[in-house]
Order: C-alpha cells, then sequence, then structure tokens
C-alpha cells in the first residue's frame, strides 16, 4: 500500500526476508506462511502449513547485580558537553566506552562443555536497560545467561502490519536456566569483594544486602530480568519438521523466498550474536550468488 494505492511488485529471481528474529516470522505469518491453526485463529488465509514459523524464539536474559562507587570514576557524568567535544575532537574521553568494560565466560558446571554464564562489568549501572539513571557514581556486574533451554515464541497480535506483534519470551522458565543466573549473581558478589574493589564498592543496590536466601535471590531476579537484545531462532534452519528453512536458507515449500538473518540461527550462541549475523549474510550471498550465476 503506497498513497493509498495498493501496488504489486514482483521479483525477477528471489525475495529475501531479513528483518530479524521478530519482524521476519511477523512477515511470514502475515503472509500465510506458518502454523495453519494459528493463522487461521488470527483471520489470516493460510497457503503453507509451516509449523515453526514463530517458534523457538531464545535470547540471552540478564540481571544487574549493581554498588554504590566512593569515588567519582563511572561513566554516571559522562554526557556533558566537554566529554562530547573530546570524543567529537580526539575520540578520547568516557564517551568512548562501550559500557561493558569487561566480561568473562565460564561455566557455572565443569560438565557443560562450553561456557553457560557470562559476566558483564561496567561502571554504570545496568537497571531498565539504562532508562533510570542515578545521579550516583555507581558500578554493576550483568550475570547473563549464555545457553538458555527455554523457548519462546513470535506470533501475530492481528492482520495490520503496523501493529507489534506478540512477543512470549519465556525467559527463564526452567529450573537449570534459573540456577545459572543465581549462580551469576553470587559470583558477581564474590567478585565485588575482592580487593581490587574494596576502596570502590560502597551499598549493594540490587539485589540488596537484605536479599540473602535462594527464594530471595529468585524472585529478585523473576522481577528485574531483561534481555540482552540478542533475539534468534524464529525461522530456525533445518530439516526436521519444525524447521522454517533448509541449510540454504530457503524456506520450506516456498519457492524464490529466503530468510537471511539471526532468525534462522537453530540454537543461540554462547556469546553475542553480532559476528554469527554476519557470517550468515555473507554466506547467504555466496549461495546466492552462486545460484543467480548458473
Amino acid at each position: 500500500m503506497r498513497a493509498g494505492a495498493t501496488n504489486l511488485v514482483r521479483a525477477e529471481q528471489e525475495v529475501i526476508i531479513a528483518s530479524g528474529a521478530v519482524n521476519s516470522p511477523q512477515l511470514l505469518l502475515l503472509s500465510g506462511i506458518g502454523p495453519a491453526d494459528e493463522l487461521k485463529a488470527a483471520g489470516v488465509h493460510a497457503i503453507h502449513h509451516l509449523p515453526g514459523v514463530g517458534k523457538n524464539l531464545q535470547d540471552h536474559a540478564m540481571v544487574s547485580v549493581g554498588y554504590l562507587c566512593l569515588k567519582p570514576v563511572s561513566l554516571q557524568r559522562a554526557e556533558t558537553l566537554r566529554n562530547f567535544v573530546q570524543w567529537l575532537v580526539l575520540r578520547q574521553g568516557p564517551l568512548t566506552s562501550n559500557i561493558a568494560e569487561a566480561g568473562i565466560f565460564l561455566r557455572t558446571r565443569k560438565t557443560r562443555p562450553t561456557p553457560d554464564l557470562q559476566l558483564l562489568f561496567g561502571a554504570a549501572g545496568y537497571v531498565n536497560h539504562g532508562l533510570e539513571p542515578r545521579k550516583d557514581h555507581c558500578f554493576g556486574f550483568g550475570p547473563t545467561l549464555l545457553s538458555p533451554e527455554s523457548r519462546g515464541s513470535v506470533s501475530l497480535r492481528s492482520v495490520n502490519p503496523a501493529d507489534s506483534p506478540a512477543i512470549r519470551a519465556n525467559y527463564l522458565s526452567t529450573g537449570q536456566d534459573m540456577d545459572v543466573i543465581v549462580e551469576g549473581v553470587q559470583l558477581s558478589r564474590e567478585l565485588a569483594r575482592a580487593k581490587a574493589f574494596q576502596h570502590y564498592r560502597g551499598d549493594e543496590l540490587h539485589p540488596g544486602s537484605h536479599v540473602r536466601t535462594h527464594g530471595e535471590v529468585v524472585s529478585f531476579i523473576r522481577a528485574n530480568a531483561q534481555t540482552l537484545y540478542h533475539p534468534v531462532g524464529t525461522c530456525k534452519m533445518g530439516t526436521d519438521e519444525v524447521a522454517v528453512v533448509d541449510p540454504a536458507l530457503r524456506v520450506r515449500g516456498i519457492d524464490r523466498l529466503r530468510v537471511v538473518d539471526a532468525s534462522v540461527m537453530p540454537r543461540i550462541p554462547s556469546g553475542n550474536t553480532n559476528a554469527p549475523t554476519i557470517m550468515i549474510a555473507e554466506k547467504a550471498a555466496d549461495m546466492i550468488r552462486r545460484t543467480s550465476n548458473r
């Protein structure tokens, strides 16, 4: 629809969807590609039953363990005109920070084949995605679940493409996922008590010194967990019944349609998703180029 008129556009070779783990399944669902019963319930005519569309949502969940900083060395007052000019002219100063100055990848259990926990550290507070800044200087840790068992979904809220889809992240829905984050909170507290922090560490802001028992920590996590913005998996690649795309990223059962983004990952990587997504795009470009040259 453009300027109130419906336009029909035909692709000469392929259509490539690259809208991410939320909007790529939404586009397929709106086009009638997905679980037939769910499409019918949403008021969409199903043209191709593909039950995995929108399923298998995975993400890295994290929670903040934060402390007051006794010295004025945090990023709490980094956004000043002077610091901006310093960054603009010299590429120096606090605005060069990536907010997470350090990180550790580790296994909470020796039997784990790969790290299942990442501990981020930054000279700032990781509360509510940074939307609730404090005037006080502070620093914090962000224990992050790397290999979640939990699975969520993306589905249609309505047939209007302008409406956001319904996202059910389903974070920390298994006992093992919760155990890893609880362990991350305890390890963050141990790090904060290290000698290197003794001249900087003030009161624990969150969870807070009053949160001690396992149940109290779990309740804190459930109330304060947030995303690390790594959603993947909702147009899973594979050959099984719930796979959405094949190993060449072509939508199964539909000609000349591919999905090329993080939604095709069958399982979330045990680390940041930026580099793997770039790799997927480069591999897809090679496959498309070879197909086009035939």
